[in-house]
């Protein structure tokens, strides 16, 4: 007789936000009951607990007699939001990282997925390592027009946050391989820093302490460098002389309006006292909440194609949800963010571009 996995329940309960008495509740089983289930007293529960455990956390029965899930820790992770964060919404976030590599683990089972390419950079200063991964990665000084590809080309698996505004992009390695979770809550701008931020932990703090004032502005120096190459910056920006002239060439670097004022003050293009009118300006006129002339959000294109080729092979989300055990929802909540609502209920026909393993 199976048994069933105690570390897949814990998972799935986090991922639902839900106590042990909550679940308990919502299963129509005791405390005790569950408690005993809990602590691996009850090793073979009936299949009506856990059945009713199942149906209470939205996952298929069939999840709960799989394998071990690696579980993802805290100091693995680099939340930027980790002080403000509950310890349910922290518990959640972590699950969907596990989710999100049990995903990349199945696919990278059946295609080649593009390999790694973050250099060690530990050693470098934020505006040093940004100018060092545009060298390696051979792109100079030139705009990045979508990170998510460039990102994806260089190796690094690029999910959706599903957990709400009041949790913060984060990313973390695995058996040698970035992930970078994002929250497309925000402005188009505003998550393409966030992936930058992300890089920037990726690849000065690899596995190094991940919270703190000093961490966060590392990786805010190396998005804002990165984004934003200082040369390429007073090549075309010159001086500032208005919030119009900043609205009217944030495009180029695809930053929100705020990160270019604060970069143009930074690289002496704007006067202390210029900045803090200007930014005066953005808090009048709404901008801080709503971006002017927001660009079109990036999408995927590695998880892209590879959908379009499982399509291809008759696997629809439905059964590639039933053959990694997982609700649908969870495998929607990974991928909707940065691959669109069409993506993810309209296939687009297109030739192949990914080699089957």
């Amino acid at each position: 007789m199976a048994t069933l996995n105690l570390n897949r329940l814990a998972l799935a309960r986090k991922r639902r936000q839900l106590t042990k008495k909550q679940l308990a509740e919502l299963a129509g089983v005791s405390h005790v009951t569950l408690t005993r289930i809990d602590k691996g007293d009850t090793q073979h529960p009936s299949e009506d607990t856990v059945t009713a455990l199942a149906k209470a956390l939205g996952y298929p029965v069939s999840f709960f007699y799989q394998d071990d899930v690696e579980e993802l820790q805290t100091e693995q992770v680099s939340f930027r939001s980790l002080s403000t964060m509950t310890i349910r919404q922290r518990d959640a976030a972590l699950s969907s990282g596990a989710i999100g590599y049990m995903f990349n683990d199945w696919v990278a089972s059946r295609f080649n997925l593009p390999e790694p390419d973050l250099p060690e950079l530990r050693v470098e200063d934020p505006e040093s390592a940004a100018a060092a991964i545009r060298r390696h990665w051979g792109i100079g000084f030139k705009p990045i027009p979508n990170l998510i590809k460039l990102l994806e080309a260089k190796g690094v698996r690029v999910f959706t946050l599903s957990e709400g505004k009041d949790v913060d992009a984060f990313s973390f390695w695995r058996d040698g391989v970035p992930y970078i979770f994002l929250n497309t809550m925000k402005s188009a701008e505003r998550s393409r820093f966030d992936a930058a931020h992300e890089l920037g932990h990726l690849l000065l703090h690899v596995h190094g302490y991940h919270e703190g004032r000093e961490v966060e502005r590392e990786a805010d120096q190396f998005a804002s460098h990165f984004l934003i190459p200082r040369e390429d910056l007073i090549a075309n920006l010159h001086q500032v002389s208005s919030l119009a002239q900043l609205i009217a060439s944030k495009g180029r670097w695809g930053v929100s309006l705020a990160a270019l004022a604060r970069t143009s003050k930074d690289a002496g293009l704007v006067t202390e006292w210029h900045y803090r009118e200007l930014c005066k300006q953005m808090g009048t006129l709404g901008y801080r909440k709503s971006e002017p002339e927001s660009r079109p959000r990036e999408s995927s294109v590695l998880w892209k194609k590879v959908l379009e080729e499982l399509w291809r092979e008759r696997l629809t989300k439905e059964s590639i949800a039933e053959q990694l055990h997982l609700p649908l929802d969870e495998v929607d909540s990974i991928l909707r963010g940065v691959l669109g609502v069409k993506m993810m209920t309209e296939p687009e026909k297109i030739k192949p571009s990914l080699r089957v393993v």
